[in-house]
């Protein structure tokens, strides 16, 4: 479901102009009866990015869950409720702190 919904992302399938190919959805949690799956999407992009796409993506959710029902072949589709996920931001601001301190450090030498 993971890769699924990523390739409708990255091949530029949703026509939502909020959702674009940054996006990537970094885990997806399905209930045990099936009914709901949590998918949680980060980007590299600001919280406001993160935040739209987010929007875009509940927004599409029908025509997402159609074409997994479609590509899947499962008999239980699961309603997708769309979350942010801050992980690969949080990741990635981490790593510019570490070589702003490594440039300053490098500097007071």
């Amino acid at each position: 479901m993971q890769e699924k919904i990523g390739a409708l992302i990255v091949e530029g399938r949703i026509k939502d102009p909020r959702v674009d190919s940054f996006l990537t959805v970094t885990r997806v949690e399905v209930s045990r009866d099936l009914g709901y799956a949590d998918v949680f999407v980060s980007s590299y992009k600001t919280a406001e990015g993160l935040r739209k796409g987010v929007e875009g993506l509940n927004s599409a959710s029908g025509f997402i869950q159609s074409r997994l029902a479609r590509e899947m072949r499962i008999r239980v589709t699961p309603r997708l409720r769309f979350h942010e996920d801050p992980g690969i931001r949080a990741g990635f601001e981490l790593t510019q702190k570490i070589e702003d301190l490594t440039r300053a450090e490098k500097r007071s030498e």
